[in-house]
């Protein structure tokens, strides 16, 4: 406990940029020579920002003797990155937060498939669906869903994880005693008994538009991966996606339609070479070897469903999807060659392609996709 004040006093000081505070641990070795240092040893670094070295001057405890009250009263608990059980992903990203608080279960998080699921707030409905279906996938096959409890795709996608009996991670940019959106509160409470709720903020932090891109980093550095569903252009989901791709997680994209304005900067992500999905099984399958116990849990819900009924075959009449179609009938193809014989955009084979998996009438093998029916 005499070391959490000077660590919360070190959190509260480079709030807007952790990573000045991961510098100065490395420094100095723990928060509370961090609090010792002098002015000169201060100056003298060189990496640190004049409104920081001001800020890091003023050698009070008050606030963090405040916090710790603050946080007795309501429930709230603290990790700090010099605990145990800080997650170790996290711990290895370049800008960790030096406290977490926390709500629920602390679960061993680096024993997890974790799975950060993203998108858009004002998703269409279509994406809404498929964001529960997809919380609902990972979570009945073994994997943990990390969402940012937003509007949209990332509550759907933690209904979905609950649906299945959870666990799930909700991570917060506010304190996890103010609700934001205000309507998921019944949400929030339901994530902190079946799972954990998160932050890096102390309680009564407002959720200021700029703490959710540093949110973001949170929810794909204790994540395996990161599931965008629908995304439009310039979306705070494809800044989760570019984090994920900097800390060396991979990335997966739901195709969507070429003609839905939410999903445009997902599908580019897939023109830049992100991962295409269409279940959480196609997610979950490339992590069986690392996660072998959890992944295991999967197994009942796999025996029930292992003579599924054949899905019904659609018919083809969207002109897109009748010029894929054809050149599947020929040959198996990758799909830059379908977009360069085709002489369709990017964008509508990747719809095609997906709906035509769907209707039963071609799969996926290896790289290439093959003609069923």
């Amino acid at each position: 406990m005499s070391s959490l004040k000077y660590d919360l006093w070190l959190s509260e000081a480079t709030q807007k940029r952790p990573r000045a505070a991961n510098d100065l641990l490395a420094r100095f070795g723990s928060s509370e020579k961090v609090f010792f240092a002098s002015k000169e040893e201060l100056d003298a670094l060189g990496f640190l920002t004049p409104s920081e070295r001001e800020t890091l001057g003023h050698k009070n405890l008050n606030r963090s003797r405040e916090i710790l009250r603050t946080c007795e009263e309501k429930g709230i608990k603290l990790l700090t990155i010099a605990d145990g059980g800080y997650p170790f992903r996290l711990k290895n990203i370049v800008d960790a937060p030096v406290v977490l608080y926390y709500r629920g279960r602390l679960m061993d998080l680096d024993e997890e498939a974790a799975v950060a699921v993203i998108g858009t707030r004002g998703c269409s409905g279509t994406g809404r669906r498929a964001a529960r279906r997809l919380g609902k996938e990972l979570t009945e096959g073994g994997g943990l869903v990390v969402t940012g409890l937003a509007r949209g795709i990332d509550s759907e996608a933690a209904w979905g994880a609950l649906e299945a009996g959870g666990p799930l991670v909700g991570v917060l940019g506010c304190g996890l005693d103010v609700v934001y959106p205000p309507e998921n509160g019944s949400l929030y409470e339901k994530v902190a008994e079946n799972g954990l709720l998160l932050s890096e903020y102390p309680p009564g932090t407002r959720p200021d538009a700029f703490r959710f891109p540093m949110r973001n980093r949170i929810m794909s550095g204790i994540s395996v991966a990161a599931a965008v569903v629908e995304a439009p252009e310039r979306s705070g989901a494809l800044i989760t996606a570019n984090l994920a791709l900097e800390q060396g997680r991979d990335v997966f994209v739901l195709p969507g339609g070429a003609d839905n304005p939410a999903a445009r900067g997902s599908n580019r992500l897939l023109l830049e070479g992100a991962t295409p999905f269409l279940k959480g099984e196609d997610i979950l399958s490339n992590y069986e070897a690392q996660f072998p116990r959890m992944l295991g849990r999967a197994e009942d819900i796999q025996q029930k469903s292992a003579a599924p009924e054949p899905a019904p075959v659609l018919p083809v009449t969207d002109p897109a999807e009748q010029a894929v179609l054809e050149l599947l009938r020929a040959d198996p193809r990758r799909l830059d060659e379908l977009i360069e014989l085709s002489g369709l955009e990017a964008a509508r084979v990747i719809t095609a392609v997906t709906m035509l998996q769907l209707g039963g009438h071609v799969a996926e093998e290896g790289e290439r996709y093959t003609f069923l029916q």
